[in-house]
Protein backbone atom coordinates (compact mmCIF):
# COMPACT_ATOMS: atom_id res chain seq x y z
CA UNK A 1 0.00 0.00 0.00
CA UNK A 2 1.33 3.39 -0.98
CA UNK A 3 1.60 5.60 2.08
CA UNK A 4 0.91 9.20 1.16
CA UNK A 5 1.18 12.23 3.39
CA UNK A 6 -1.96 13.62 4.88
CA UNK A 7 -1.67 17.29 5.64
CA UNK A 8 -3.86 17.31 8.72
CA UNK A 9 -3.65 18.96 12.11
CA UNK A 10 -5.39 16.71 14.58
CA UNK A 11 -6.64 17.64 18.01
CA UNK A 12 -3.89 15.52 19.59
CA UNK A 13 -1.29 17.74 17.91
CA UNK A 14 -2.47 20.83 19.80
CA UNK A 15 -1.49 21.74 23.33
CA UNK A 16 -4.60 22.45 25.38
CA UNK A 17 -3.49 21.57 28.90
CA UNK A 18 -2.64 24.60 31.09
CA UNK A 19 0.14 22.69 32.87
CA UNK A 20 1.76 21.81 29.55
CA UNK A 21 1.58 25.45 28.44
CA UNK A 22 3.14 26.65 31.71
CA UNK A 23 5.90 24.03 31.43
CA UNK A 24 6.57 25.03 27.83
CA UNK A 25 7.02 28.72 28.66
CA UNK A 26 8.97 28.14 31.88
CA UNK A 27 11.42 25.50 30.60
CA UNK A 28 11.50 26.14 26.86
CA UNK A 29 14.06 27.80 24.64
CA UNK A 30 12.90 30.71 22.53
CA UNK A 31 13.93 32.70 19.49
CA UNK A 32 12.28 35.18 17.15
CA UNK A 33 11.32 34.42 13.59
CA UNK A 34 9.56 37.72 12.96
CA UNK A 35 6.57 38.20 13.23
CA UNK A 36 6.59 35.12 15.50
CA UNK A 37 8.29 34.33 18.76
CA UNK A 38 8.87 30.60 18.94
CA UNK A 39 9.24 28.66 22.19
CA UNK A 40 10.04 24.95 22.16
CA UNK A 41 10.93 22.24 24.63
CA UNK A 42 11.62 18.52 24.51
CA UNK A 43 9.64 16.47 27.02
CA UNK A 44 9.71 12.91 28.24
CA UNK A 45 6.56 10.86 28.05
CA UNK A 46 4.36 9.15 25.56
CA UNK A 47 1.66 11.23 23.91
CA UNK A 48 -0.51 10.57 20.85
CA UNK A 49 1.58 13.01 18.81
CA UNK A 50 5.35 13.34 18.76
CA UNK A 51 5.16 17.08 18.03
CA UNK A 52 2.45 19.36 19.41
CA UNK A 53 1.86 23.07 18.99
CA UNK A 54 0.30 26.02 20.76
CA UNK A 55 -0.66 29.26 18.98
CA UNK A 56 -1.13 32.57 20.79
CA UNK A 57 -2.01 36.03 19.52
CA UNK A 58 -2.02 38.52 22.42
CA UNK A 59 -4.97 40.86 22.79
CA UNK A 60 -2.43 43.62 23.48
CA UNK A 61 -1.12 43.28 19.91
CA UNK A 62 -4.40 42.86 18.02
CA UNK A 63 -7.51 44.24 19.71
CA UNK A 64 -10.09 42.72 17.40
CA UNK A 65 -11.02 39.08 18.08
CA UNK A 66 -11.66 38.62 14.37
CA UNK A 67 -8.09 39.65 13.57
CA UNK A 68 -6.63 37.46 16.33
CA UNK A 69 -8.58 34.43 15.14
CA UNK A 70 -7.53 35.04 11.54
CA UNK A 71 -3.84 35.18 12.48
CA UNK A 72 -4.18 31.99 14.56
CA UNK A 73 -5.84 30.28 11.58
CA UNK A 74 -3.04 31.40 9.27
CA UNK A 75 -0.33 30.17 11.67
CA UNK A 76 -2.02 26.78 12.10
CA UNK A 77 -2.45 26.46 8.32
CA UNK A 78 1.20 27.33 7.68
CA UNK A 79 2.30 24.78 10.28
CA UNK A 80 -0.08 22.13 8.94
CA UNK A 81 1.37 22.39 5.44
CA UNK A 82 5.01 22.59 6.54
CA UNK A 83 5.19 20.29 9.57
CA UNK A 84 6.68 17.49 7.48
CA UNK A 85 9.80 19.58 6.85
CA UNK A 86 10.71 19.12 10.52
CA UNK A 87 13.02 16.12 10.83
CA UNK A 88 11.75 13.96 13.69
CA UNK A 89 14.52 11.38 13.54
CA UNK A 90 16.48 13.15 16.29
CA UNK A 91 13.62 12.64 18.79
CA UNK A 92 14.00 9.54 20.91
CA UNK A 93 11.17 7.04 21.12
CA UNK A 94 9.60 8.37 24.33
CA UNK A 95 10.35 12.05 23.66
CA UNK A 96 7.93 14.68 22.46
CA UNK A 97 8.46 18.18 21.18
CA UNK A 98 6.19 21.04 22.22
CA UNK A 99 6.23 24.25 20.15
CA UNK A 100 4.52 27.58 20.85
CA UNK A 101 4.04 30.28 18.23
CA UNK A 102 3.39 33.75 19.69
CA UNK A 103 2.48 36.56 17.30
CA UNK A 104 4.52 39.76 17.85
CA UNK A 105 3.41 42.24 15.21
CA UNK A 106 0.96 45.06 16.01
CA UNK A 107 -0.90 44.76 12.71
CA UNK A 108 -2.16 42.00 10.45
CA UNK A 109 0.24 39.99 8.29
CA UNK A 110 -0.46 38.17 5.07
CA UNK A 111 -0.21 34.40 4.70
CA UNK A 112 3.08 34.48 2.77
CA UNK A 113 4.84 36.33 5.60
CA UNK A 114 3.54 33.94 8.23
CA UNK A 115 4.35 30.84 6.19
CA UNK A 116 7.90 32.07 5.59
CA UNK A 117 8.27 32.70 9.31
CA UNK A 118 6.92 29.25 10.26
CA UNK A 119 9.23 27.51 7.77
CA UNK A 120 12.21 29.45 9.11
CA UNK A 121 11.19 28.60 12.69
CA UNK A 122 10.92 24.87 11.96
CA UNK A 123 14.38 24.87 10.37
CA UNK A 124 15.81 26.75 13.36
CA UNK A 125 14.22 24.30 15.84
CA UNK A 126 15.70 21.40 13.92
CA UNK A 127 19.11 23.07 13.83
CA UNK A 128 19.12 23.79 17.57
CA UNK A 129 17.99 20.28 18.49
CA UNK A 130 20.61 18.65 16.25
CA UNK A 131 23.26 20.95 17.72
CA UNK A 132 22.21 19.91 21.22
CA UNK A 133 22.48 16.23 20.22
CA UNK A 134 26.13 16.74 19.22
CA UNK A 135 27.05 18.11 22.66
Amino acid sequence: MNKERRFTLKKEERIRNVKQIEYLFSHGQSFVSYPLRVVFVEQEGVTPSQVSIFVSVPKKKLKSAVDRNRIKRLIREAYRLNKYTLDRSFLKENQTLAIAFVYLKNEMSDYETIEKSVRKALKEIERQLKEREKC
